[in-house]
């Protein structure tokens, strides 16, 4: 089943008897189980099309339906005398949750989905008749970012208003072409982008396959062009003298080699403190269950042990704790045998336990440890009433309308999320170790063999 969107000018409203409910969408998805597979190769060709201008469709909607939430909420908060920086606060992370994603992916979606609902019509409708992806529109909206609405709606009916010249141009031409009649129309504001962005200067870091990382860094172009140039100049240079590695790896070690040179030339800097999580039997070889990094993620037993076994070097000074966890959920509950509090060793615990921010689907880094049930309102610093959070869902928690309690039980540490609209989330920590016990209805466990 599919369903073709009115193809309405930019400016125009779409025609009586078109609109759409919840429980017709989900019948389309469960129609789409149904897709017929015993066709010619051309026909499933023409299926691949048909579903990708789906997709697009789908993103069209998406995008007018959390602008439209976005405007109720904040015409909701003006009316009722909010502050200005507190209207529209905790919407992108409504769209986040019901979204499954982060919320900063969320806000940066949302920003892109004002400017193509109200500054840009013509992609927004290439997008509608499923001409144009959502990620193509994202590459009009941010090359177009520092001009007025009304050169970006220039920019917009140059680019966007023929469809078949819209949808030959590849992602990068896209984005040049974009980028090239922003700086005729207004080449000030795309210069004082650009001083801008160099203030954003960042490193990163995320999880890559097989126990590696990505390490990125955001810099200026003179500064990042001439950093690449240099670690290839090494390259060559080993590589011309013999050296057996490849390239990548030579930069790679090159890059690393020089960053930790940097110790001996500033000695002030702060000591680099690796968290490294382990059960008993791993640490002392009779298992092999993952050990988990802090900020990674899990990792081989062998190479945990590998690490602790370089750790112990004379330049490196090894803390060990005694973690404890629940036999029924896995997820850690205590840290040594101390008096604990949110100020010492709580903080330490709650961390190692959520290990990145509670909201579901955010995964950033925790900045926070927060009271599930803030003190104000008679929430204790204890073990079930913390939890981590990155510092954008913190503030998200406080916003009119959010929720957020603790649910007792043997379940694990679970924390019941309401959001404004009344929807309901569950959010729950990762096990540190698998469970010993499994639940099979309320009040009946059985344990693991």
């Amino acid at each position: 089943m599919f369903v073709s969107l009115a193809d309405n000018p930019p400016d125009a409203h779409p025609r009586a008897g078109s609109v759409v409910g919840a429980s017709d969408i989900r019948a389309w998805s469960v129609a789409l189980l149904h897709v017929a597979r015993d066709v010619p190769d051309g026909e499933r060709i023409d299926l691949l099309r048909a579903l990708e201008e789906l997709k697009c469709s789908v993103e069209a909607a998406q995008s007018q339906i959390s602008v439209d939430l976005d405007e109720s909420r904040c015409s909701e908060a003006r009316a009722r005398g909010a502050r200005p920086d507190e209207v529209g606060r905790g919407v992108a992370a409504e769209i986040a949750l019901a979204r499954r994603v982060s919320p900063t992916r969320a806000t940066h979606q949302l920003a892109v989905d004002r400017a193509l609902v109200i500054d840009m019509p013509h992609a927004f409708v290439a997008m509608r008749r499923g001409k144009l992806s959502w990620w193509r529109a994202s590459l009009l909206a941010r090359e177009t970012s520092c001009l007025t609405a009304a050169d970006r709606r220039q920019v917009d009916a140059e680019l966007c208003a023929d469809v078949e010249k819209l949808e030959s141009f590849g992602d990068r031409r896209l984005a040049a072409e974009a980028r090239r009649l922003a700086a005729k129309l207004d080449p000030r504001s795309v210069v004082e982008r650009a001083r801008r962005a160099e203030t954003e200067r960042r490193v990163t870091i995320r999880p890559a396959p097989d126990t590696m990382c990505y390490l990125t860094a955001l810099l200026p172009v003179a500064e990042g062009v001439g950093a690449y140039a240099a670690l290839v100049a090494a390259s060559d240079s080993a590589r011309a003298a013999g050296d057996p590695r490849s390239r990548g790896q030579v930069m790679a070690d090159a890059l690393v080699g020089r960053i930790r040179q940097g110790e001996a030339i500033h000695p002030g800097v702060p000591a680099v403190t690796v968290g490294l999580v382990m059960t008993d039997r791993t640490f002392f070889g009779d298992d092999e269950t993952a050990a988990d990094v802090e900020g990674y993620g899990p990792i081989p037993a062998e190479l945990a042990r590998d690490l602790l076994r370089r750790a112990t070097g004379a330049h490196e000074v090894t803390w060990l704790y005694r973690l404890y966890t629940s036999p029924r959920t896995g997820e850690l509950v205590n840290l040594d045998d101390r008096p604990i509090d949110f100020r010492t060793s709580m903080v330490r615990l709650i961390r190692l336990r959520d290990r990145h921010c509670r909201t579901p689907w955010c995964e950033a880094p925790i900045r926070h440890t927060d009271h599930v049930v803030a003190k104000r309102a008679g929430g204790r610093a204890t073990r079930d009433n913390g939890q981590g959070l990155c510092e954008a869902c913190n503030y998200t928690k406080e916003t009119r309308g959010w929720t957020a309690r603790p649910r007792p039980g043997p379940g694990g540490h679970v924390i019941d999320i309401t959001t404004p609209t009344g929807h309901h989330y569950t959010s729950r920590p990762p096990a540190l170790v698998a469970p010993r016990w499994t639940q099979h209805r309320p009040g009946v466990w059985t344990r693991a063999a």
